[in-house]
């Protein structure tokens, strides 16, 4: 696949790498206006790296974006002249929807929407996915792509909010988790990357478990619950403290937050 990526920032580098790491493109070409913290790319070979977005379409299949949503429209109308059929767009930004894309370059293009996160770099993405009605023939393509860096699931355009809230926020919410867990463990007696070790692998396997399993959580929690255990209090006082009410507080408080901005772009 010869793939561009508009844009190479942090969202636009990790999806580069998690795209190279797992040999998904046959030659790739990553724009940003200064690319002299990315000339390293070129050591892969099929990587030309390029301040040039017009030169990366038109050598390029599959155009990923990955700007910052006030240049996204610009660059759209400065480079939709050099569309054509073969191309698929995949817009990764976030509050720009496909019909506001469809206004600046027309209906007749495949156009995709996804929200990858940024564990893409490390091949453990959760990625979301729609499409306008001509793209609806290149969702297998997208989705095979984000595959290789993770997990993808097509969803609703209207849920792509929400998705946003979940797997791209939801990085830095069980980020928090664990560091959370990791300070408890130092406080009981562990060194700092201990605690971080023993955090980190646990959290890895729990979500390892659900994913082979296909268990609900309360499943595999009723499994380390013993009558009167230690298990069963902890739980019980995060409980009692607040934890699930206050999860889902965040979340809900970061979704108005988005649904907020989005408004604003209206």
């Amino acid at each position: 696949m010869k793939i561009a990526i508009i844009g190479a920032g942090n969202l636009g580098l990790a999806i580069a790498k998690g795209i190279l790491h797992s040999n998904g493109a046959t030659s790739m070409y990553l724009t940003k206006r200064n690319v002299s913290n990315i000339k390293e790319f070129e050591k892969y070979g099929n990587v030309t790296v390029t301040t040039d977005n017009r030169d990366a379409i038109q050598n390029s299949d599959i155009l990923i974006f990955a700007v910052q949503p006030g240049h996204f429209e610009k660059i759209l109308t400065d480079t939709k002249d050099l569309l054509t059929d073969k191309h698929v767009i995949i817009s990764t930004i976030t509050g720009f929807s496909i019909n506001k894309i469809e206004e600046v370059v027309g209906v007749q293009h495949n156009i995709i929407r996804s929200m990858p996160n940024t564990a893409i770099s490390v091949g453990k993405s959760m990625t979301c996915i729609c499409s306008n009605e001509k793209g609806k023939k290149k969702i297998e393509l997208a989705k095979a792509i984000f595959n290789r860096m993770g997990h993808s699931m097509e969803i609703p355009e209207e849920q792509m909010q929400a998705a946003t809230v979940i797997c791209a926020s939801g990085i830095a919410f069980w980020m928090r988790l664990i560091r959370a867990t990791t300070q408890g463990a130092i406080q009981l007696g562990f060194d700092a990357k201990e605690a971080q070790e023993l955090a980190v692998h646990t959290c890895s396997g729990a979500a390892s478990l659900l994913i082979e399993s296909g268990s609900h959580p309360e499943e595999e929690i009723d499994k380390v619950t013993t009558p009167k255990g230690c298990t069963i209090e902890g739980l019980n006082e995060m409980e009692h403290q607040g934890l699930s009410s206050s999860l889902i507080q965040g979340i809900v408080a970061s979704f108005e937050k988005i649904s907020k901005i989005k408004k604003g772009q209206l």
